[in-house]
Formats: C-alpha cells, sequence, structure tokens
C-alpha cells in the first residue's frame, strides 16, 4: 500500500515539474504574476486566512493545511500583497512557502526541476539551496529530504565588487649621490 502511494506521487511530481522547470514557481503559483483569484480557484478556500499591516500596506496570508494542503505537502502559505513599480497590489502572490512531507523532494528532485542551485550554504546548520531565479530551499539535517521550499521574487545574488584600474607601479627610487668607494669627502662638506 506505501509503495503504491509513493509510486503516485512520483508520477504526480513527473507531470508537474516539467512545466515547473526553470521557474521559480510551483504548482501553478508564481510569485509576482500569480492573483489571489488564481490560487483560489486552483486550491480552493484555505485552512485559515490573516490579514495585516505591514509598513502601510494591507497584506493577506493564506495557509493550507491537512486535508487541504495540496498532495505531498504538509503545509503551504501564500502571501499576498506587492508593490510594483506601478503601484501596490494587494491580490498579487508575494511569497509562497511549501513544507513538503518527506520524501517528497530529495535533493536530486530539486536539482531535476529547477536546475543546479546559484548558491549553497547553511541556515541554522540546515544545507540550504538558493536560486537567484526566487527560490530558496532548507534540507533535513542530513541533507535527504526538503524541509521548506520558499518561492520569492527573483533575487540576484550581490556580485562581489569589480575590481578599478590596476594600481600605478611605484616610481622608481631618487637617485642619490653618494661619496665613491675609497673616496674621502671634504671636511663640513654634505652628500
Amino acid at each position: 500500500m506505501r509503495a503504491i502511494r509513493l509510486i503516485a506521487v512520483v508520477l504526480a511530481l513527473a507531470l508537474v515539474l516539467p512545466a515547473a522547470a526553470g521557474a521559480a514557481g510551483w504548482g501553478g503559483i508564481e510569485p509576482g504574476d500569480t492573483t489571489l483569484e488564481q490560487v483560489r480557484e486552483r486550491y480552493g478556500v484555505p485552512s485559515k486566512e490573516t490579514k495585516q499591516k505591514v509598513e502601510t500596506y494591507d497584506t493577506t496570508t493564506w495557509i493550507y493545511e491537512g486535508t487541504k494542503a495540496p498532495g505531498g505537502m504538509n503545509r503551504m502559505v501564500v502571501d499576498f500583497g506587492l508593490l510594483k513599480p506601478d503601484g501596490y497590489k494587494p491580490k498579487i502572490v508575494r511569497v509562497f512557502v511549501l513544507e513538503p512531507r518527506p520524501t517528497i523532494f530529495a535533493v536530486q528532485t530539486v536539482i531535476d526541476g529547477w536546475g543546479l542551485p546559484s548558491a549553497t550554504g547553511d541556515q541554522g546548520s540546515y544545507p540550504t539551496m538558493f536560486y537567484e531565479a526566487g527560490l530558496v530551499v532548507i534540507f533535513d539535517k542530513q541533507a535527504l529530504w526538503a524541509h521548506s521550499m520558499t518561492f520569492t521574487l527573483p533575487q540576484p545574488l550581490p556580485q562581489p565588487p569589480t575590481a578599478g584600474p590596476p594600481a600605478p607601479a611605484p616610481a622608481p627610487p631618487k637617485a642619490t649621490t653618494a661619496p665613491k668607494p675609497g673616496s674621502t669627502s671634504p671636511a663640513g662638506a654634505r652628500p
């Protein structure tokens, strides 16, 4: 029975991941593009909805958990409200977080779906992959399975400072007049 469920999950992922490959999105949600209505249409009414003010903007958070969580997930949290150049958009996805069940997103599954990470590191002793396209994946301490996957707008990594023009070569030492070996300088003379 457990093997059949695992095969079903793997097949479901095989259908979903190729569409998401190379994108900073998952399951039809892409930060900066997907609307509140599109999320509701795809995933239904959330388990919980909270509204809060961030700075001076009204934001909304939807939480899908338990039976309302997408297949293979313990929980999905979607935050709406994004400041764009043309103004604040309260119904656009700003960020969303997936908390997958163990064995759903192995390291190789993440690489197959989103490519090689832009950078890797540790976050509180948990191995982490960073993607400039807007994905941060935190793995369990053994680096076997994704513990959480945060999808944001693209986040370019800071670039090292560019080197300026090369420094000028040091000036050659100034020539000094020194007495020749074996000669004596007249009394009171200064070189």
